[in-house]
């Protein structure tokens, strides 16, 4: 069906054809070929390796893991984890890299390898080209029998929830405090183990957990937008909770729902742990440029400069270096705490944002009304086959020259204070169309005449 190669990881679909999804040889393959290069030099060449709950993630970490022993690799098995622990395990152990088994947001047939280097961040583009070009020639030195590598489990969930607990703006008697009701939707994966554990660390005892099953047979689609969190609103209200949590599989992104059962919204989860943040420390915001706008709002009264990056953790984690930022993410529910590390992570996420919320006494629904209220209409489409996207958003640029254009990553364009990005997707096979605006019936229009003008510019290419 699919295999995606990007900043994002190797991703595809198991089962079927060799190169064209994610096959047990594509998994050795790439597995190899990183290993390869970041144990280049090393004596004894160490990798974390930890994966989410998905139904094929046990074949696959035996795959990952017994090539790194063919290798001659000190592997750290850190089993069912969330992708920040295994990035926060890598500096930890000293390792040498790390590899997430996870496809995030992904429907259950697909899986990934993401790619960790030294310091637990994703590699970079430079790396990245280096492991395709190694994995296509596949020219490995498998270790001898009297060098083959070693397997040891470790177990990283407390030492992450501690850190959270350790980290200076995170409250946990305030929050203990609220005697909040909580329920989570766990998405049957790690989330169901991690998001307990550290509410209750927190001080929140009254915690509901839906779809808490770790199996991967996923209740709904993974990926935490409005359509796929019915049930969590109803549950909600139902319990009458004060408010509800939602993680993806891997638990690198987070999104809440308040009392009455409606949607704080993804994009303002980073402006809402931004705003506590910048109420404690002053200093700079970077969010991927399909992000809402109200960070940048938040980030300019507080006297910070705000920093557009092009999607892909990757690029939001370089921008935020540049530009020294105290905070930044993205607008998927994604929070990166630069002094806690370089990676999204949901659980220091959670634990800032229930700070912020417990040190007022507005109900969720009163604590949302705090920011303005933009909308973001999100749409994707897939190209006729053999159509340049390249092509195509050049021929775009040339209809709306007038505009400020952006083509960092893709196309954006600005329309007054308006704002609409176009650009191929790092994780499926698609091109995203992100409009912004005061009003609902303007983003969507906004994205709907560009929807047409690809649709049109596809059929003179193809």
């Amino acid at each position: 069906m699919s295999l995606l190669k990007s900043i994002s990881g190797i991703r595809g679909t198991i089962g079927g054809e060799v190169g064209e999804n994610l096959t047990p040889l594509d998994i050795v393959k790439y597995t190899a070929a990183f290993a390869t290069i970041m144990a280049e030099g090393k004596a004894t060449p160490r990798i974390v390796v930890g994966r989410d709950g998905r139904i094929s993630g046990p074949l696959v970490q035996q795959l990952v893991m017994q090539t790194l022993v063919g290798l001659g690799v000190e592997v750290i098995d850190l089993g069912l984890s969330t992708t920040p622990t295994v990035e926060l395990a890598v500096p930890a152990e000293k390792a040498d890299g790390g590899i997430i088994i996870t496809a995030s947001h992904n429907p259950r047939e697909w899986n990934a390898l993401k790619l960790l280097n030294a310091t637990g961040e994703f590699i970079d583009a430079s790396i990245g080209r280096k492991v395709l070009q190694l994995a296509e020639e596949q020219s490995f030195q498998f270790a001898p029998v009297e060098k083959l590598g070693t397997i040891i489990t470790k177990d990283y969930l407390e030492y992450h929830l501690e850190a959270i607990l350790s980290y200076p703006l995170v409250d946990k008697d305030l929050i203990a405090s609220r005697q909040l009701k909580i329920v989570v939707d766990a998405i049957n994966s790690t989330g169901a183990t991690y998001v307990p554990a550290l509410l209750k660390k927190l001080g929140v005892h009254h915690v509901t957990v839906i779809n808490e099953t770790v199996n991967g047979h996923f209740a709904h689609n993974p990926e935490p937008l409005p359509e796929h969190l019915r049930g969590l609103c109803e549950e909600v209200v139902r319990q009458g909770a004060d408010l509800g949590i939602a993680v993806d599989p891997d638990v690198d992104r987070l999104c809440f729902v308040n009392e009455d059962g409606t949607l704080f919204g993804e994009e303002y989860t980073l402006v809402a742990v931004a705003d506590y943040v910048l109420s404690k420390r002053k200093g700079n915001t970077v969010s991927n440029m399909s992000s809402t706008k109200a960070l940048r709002d938040i980030t300019l009264s507080c006297g910070g400069v705000y920093t557009p990056a092009a999607v892909g953790e990757v690029n939001v984690v370089k921008k935020m270096k540049e530009t020294q930022a105290v905070i930044g993410g993205e607008g998927n529910g994604g929070i990166i705490v630069p002094d806690f590390h370089y990676g999204r992570d949901a659980l220091i996420g959670i634990g800032l944002f229930l700070s912020h919320f417990a040190g007022q006494e507005k109900a969720m629904s009163g604590f949302r009304n705090n920011y303005p209220n933009y909308f973001i209409s999100k749409n994707k489409i897939e190209l006729p086959a053999g159509v340049n996207l390249a092509a195509l958003l050049d021929k775009l640029a040339i209809k709306y020259k007038k505009q400020p254009l952006n083509k960092e990553d893709g196309l954006r364009i600005e329309f007054d204070q308006d704002w609409v990005h176009l650009r191929a997707s790092n994780t499926e096979p698609i091109v995203r169309i992100y409009a912004e605006s005061d009003l609902e019936t303007k983003a969507t229009n906004i994205a709907q005449q560009l929807l047409r003008d690809i649709r049109e510019n596809s059929l003179s290419e193809s």
